[in-house]
């Protein structure tokens, strides 16, 4: 029985790290061949559409006085777009913050949420944001992030450009990478997904998740759809299976850059990531279940990869965890003992080769340095997601069985107050 146990433990592993090395194949092709639709956007676009940025903020005191500066130096002309920062029952200074911008540019807009629209969480605030803004194509930023100068002109133009696309997606870089050991982490985790499952995906697919931040919409889309989901703690991923439903595809864009803060804690690590991993939980009760209502059946290729990662895989791992312990205390006699060892060896040196191909792509980030993260990476950072998705399944579990309301968690964050230190908010 254990042979068997762990023979299927190891095919699940398998399974994700082969399929996670045909992503990152995709990624790198992806990486060289984008360009060319940078180009075509360059030399033939002249007719700017009407954008409306949407920055949903609670308690942002700390962050959101840089990001409004960064939507100032958009290299976007201002009469063709408009700032909108949705200020959600906030008990600090972000309303005043946001009041004294708004009164100085014309293009920034000023909201704040009243009851019973109060506090219900970053969807409930970018559905009131969405009832105010006039332009044809929606672009979201969250109110830590200060885009590059040319985020908007990527976004908007490429989304007018590719009438195929009901959203164009960013890349985004995380701008406390060198803060500390966890950031580091963090900022390999990221650029890894975006140029592994984002731009993989994209390229083999033609298939890309919307992230919660530095993407753009087309206003039609969400008013079909009816906006966001507010009972999804992970609004972004919820709504990209109800775009490529419409039979649209989403588009991995990563010329349009934003910058933003990850977590420098383990704690605010946690809380944040146990609600994106709700949140895909959500996603996957909602639809696969009502899997045959779809009319886009090539949702099921991104609702099968969150079903393998957060169930078979995770579990495929969490069950040769516990052989291998139970092994150490009691003699189970594997017969594929050997050949189960030369497996994890294997596999960590392919997770070693995906992780520092997709660090290749980006400047100056594979080095000595990181690549020793990266070693130091698969043996906790790593591990730390697996007992992460069970205790977010759990409270998942919990949440349907007992039919309780979900409570969205902002995420802390800190602002430098010199070289070096940070206070947190």
């Amino acid at each position: 029985m254990a042979d068997l146990l762990m023979h299927f433990s190891i095919y699940l592993i398998w399974a994700m790290l082969l399929y996670h090395l045909f992503l990152m194949v995709g990624g790198y092709l992806h990486s060289i061949k984008y360009k060319e639709f940078k180009e075509e956007i360059v030399t033939l676009e002249k007719d700017y559409p009407q954008v409306s940025i949407l920055i949903p903020a609670h308690n942002e005191e700390v962050v959101i006085e840089d990001t409004i500066k960064a939507m100032l130096r958009l290299h976007y002309p201002k009469h063709k777009l408009e700032v909108i920062i949705i200020n959600d029952n906030s008990n600090d200074d972000t309303g005043a913050i946001i009041d004294r911008y708004a009164k100085k540019h014309s293009c920034i807009k000023a909201i704040h949420t009243k009851p019973p629209h109060v506090g219900k969480g970053k969807s409930g605030a970018l559905n009131q944001g969405l009832k105010t803004a006039t332009g044809e194509i929606i672009v979201v930023y969250d109110a830590d992030n200060t885009p590059e100068p040319d985020a908007i002109y990527y976004l908007a133009l490429g989304l007018k450009n590719d009438p195929k696309a009901g959203a164009m997606v960013g890349k985004f870089r995380v701008v406390n990478a060198n803060h500390n050991l966890l950031t580091r982490l963090i900022n390999i985790e990221t650029i890894t997904f975006q140029w592994l499952a984002q731009a993989g995906r994209w390229f083999w697919f033609k298939m890309t998740t919307i992230p919660g931040t530095n993407f753009a919409i087309r206003r039609s889309i969400l008013e079909k759809l009816g906006g966001w989901d507010e009972k999804a703690l992970s609004e972004d991923t919820e709504l990209s299976i109800r775009v490529y439903n419409m039979g649209y595809y989403i588009r991995f864009f990563p010329e349009a850059i934003t910058w933003e803060q990850e977590p420098e804690t383990l704690k605010v690590w946690w809380r944040q990531r146990t609600r994106w991993a709700r949140g895909n939980l959500y996603v996957i009760f909602k639809y696969i279940f009502q899997f045959w209502k779809l009319k886009n059946k090539k949702v099921f290729i991104d609702l099968y990869y969150f079903l393998f990662t957060y169930f078979l895989f995770f579990g495929g791992i969490l069950l040769s965890h516990a052989i291998f312990v139970v092994n150490l205390m009691h003699d189970l006699k594997l017969s594929i003992g050997l050949v189960s060892y030369v497996l994890l060896i294997v596999g960590f040196l392919l997770f070693v080769t995906e992780v520092c191909l997709a660090l290749s792509m980006e400047h100056k980030q594979l080095s000595i340095k990181n690549f020793f993260v990266v070693l130091f990476m698969y043996f906790t950072y790593s591990q730390m997601w697996l007992f992460l998705v069970a205790y977010a399944s759990i409270l998942e579990i919990k949440r349907l069985l007992f039919r309780q309301e979900a409570k969205w968690y902002k995420t802390e964050r800190f602002k430098q107050v010199k070289k070096g230190s940070r206070t947190a908010s």
